[in-house]
């Protein structure tokens, strides 16, 4: 019998973690789906975020009406905003008596069998302690890979892999994939949707459902099960976890999960 607790690595992006009409953070969204996450690991769950939002968050304090379209400024964003995301996420799980904890990656630290080693370590560690959170983004401020691997999306599927979640998660503005306007319940065949793709992009994010398909690919490939679904949907994460038709799920052989 499956175990009923799991490890999930949620992915949270850009555009659920900002206000769509400003270039600013969304702090009632940032509150809501921490205390989903918060309630997740009440339930006995080990909860991962991958948090995309820092260049978002850097983007007021400059003075920027849009993302940059140069590497200096994008890293300057990232630089300005991540202490104002993780201070978000700290008062926003402190209600819920978690602590969080930050770990900022980039490819070449999981290129590097040492270091991939270590960030396994890292985050197996903090686990053990039932009331952290670990808290991963791309380094924006000194990689450049992340303009290649889109909004953190690989990041979730490298971290999940990293981690062995039994579940990720992939969280954004969109219901889930769509073939037109009809929601795509459930694929066991990745490449069968690709052509539902659309190359589309929110104005502060760099991802899109191509990147998260790509994600999806790797991850299934590894035995975890996915779902994309909407971050603005209250109680999405709890849905998920009840197994309850919400999102898009992408399951493992013929829908085995672990």
């Amino acid at each position: 019998m499956a175990r009923t607790s799991k490890r999930i690595v949620l992915k949270f992006g850009t555009g659920i973690l900002t206000q769509p009409e400003a270039n600013t953070l969304d702090h009632g969204q940032i509150q809501r789906l921490s205390s989903e996450v918060a309630a997740a690991i009440r339930a006995g769950h080990e909860c991962l975020l991958v948090s995309s939002g820092a260049v978002g968050a850097g983007l007021m304090t400059l003075g920027l009406a849009e993302r940059p379209r140069d590497l200096a400024g994008v890293q300057a964003c990232a630089a300005v905003g991540q202490s104002k995301l993780m201070n978000l996420y700290e008062t926003a799980f402190a209600t819920h008596d978690l602590h969080v904890a930050q770990l900022l990656l980039t490819y070449r630290d999981l290129d590097s069998r040492k270091s991939y080693k270590n960030a396994g370590n890292t985050i197996n560690r903090l686990l053990l302690q039932k009331n952290v959170v670990p808290i991963i983004n791309e380094n924006d401020s000194v990689a450049v890979e992340e303009l290649r691997f889109g909004d953190n999306d690989r990041l979730s599927a490298e971290v999940a892999q990293l981690v062995g979640a039994d579940l990720l998660i992939l969280l954004t503005s969109a219901e889930g994939l769509l073939n037109g306007k009809e929601l795509i319940r459930e694929v066991d065949d990745i490449d069968s949707v690709m052509e539902y793709v659309e190359p589309t992009t929110g104005k502060l994010s760099v991802g899109g459902m191509a990147s998260k398909l790509s994600a999806v690919k790797m991850a299934v490939k590894a035995g975890i099960p996915t779902v994309i679904a909407s971050g603005r949907a209250p109680g999405i994460i709890a849905s998920i976890l009840a197994g309850e038709p919400v999102g898009t799920r992408f399951v493992v052989n013929g829908g085995a999960s672990k």
